[in-house]
């Protein structure tokens, strides 16, 4: 009997200690199922966040974008026509397509025309711009060519000279816009805003076909640059907030 009551003693014992140890093991379980748990609710909020601070700055940029594009076709659109221009609502680009009345072939210099054109539109222009200045980095009188120079030149060498030549073009067309005496009270921002780039043939218009149209290649464009950046950091610092 005393040797059976030790056995049975001793079981109860046993069975007690592997109680003990389960019991353990589950709280050990718990505790981690519910520190998964908390895991698993930081990253989503982690990933609602990120995905409303990437709505909120897609939102912001196209409704800058249209603002800017809308106030530009309202100012110009009875003038477009008439001028041989166009807004190109992507690139925020007022693009003057006609080369007959801008330059002579392989010249420099502005015609008449294109003189008077640019002496109605650019101080139009600075004005409905000033409304988005906060938001512009830059504006870029941009010029384009077309792939042809001369049948004795190689197409690496027409791609140079007419870099020079689109290079040149919007040095000329910089200079006489900046000089109008109705934005002289500008030429401050003018400086620090408005550059004069020259593509070449690098960005050509083309047929429906694929083919390089060159005369409508031959442009020159004005292209609002906005500070998208900024506005990204602006929003995501307060999202960090």
């Amino acid at each position: 009997m005393g040797t059976s009551q030790h056995r049975t003693a001793g079981f109860d014992l046993h069975s007690v200690e592997q109680e003990d140890h389960w019991i353990s093991v589950s709280d050990l379980m718990a505790g981690l199922m519910m520190v998964f748990l908390f895991v698993s609710i930081a990253l989503m909020r982690s990933a609602m966040v990120e995905r409303d601070t990437i709505r909120d700055i897609a939102v912001t940029y196209e409704q800058n974008q249209a603002a800017i594009y809308e106030a530009l076709r309202e100012e110009f659109k009875d003038d477009l026509e008439r001028w041989g221009a166009r807004i190109d609502r992507p690139t925020l680009s007022v693009e003057f397509l006609s080369p007959e009345v801008l330059f002579d072939n392989g010249r420099t210099e502005l015609k008449e025309r294109f003189k008077e054109i640019l002496g109605d539109f650019f101080p139009r222009y600075l004005m409905v711009l000033k409304r988005f200045r906060d938001s512009i980095r830059e504006i870029r009188i941009e010029g384009h060519t077309s792939s042809v120079w001369n049948e004795r030149t190689s197409e690496d060498e027409a791609y140079f000279n007419n870099m020079s030549l689109s290079q040149g073009r919007t040095r000329s067309v910089l200079h006489y816009v900046y000089l109008l005496d109705a934005v002289s009270s500008d030429r401050p921002w003018i400086k620090k805003t408005i550059a004069a780039v020259g593509f070449s043939s690098a960005h050509p218009k083309l047929t429906t076909t694929g083919e390089e149209d060159a005369a409508a290649s031959r442009r020159v464009s004005f292209r609002v640059i906005t500070n998208a950046e900024a506005q990204i950091r602006k929003i995501i610092g307060r999202k960090e907030q």
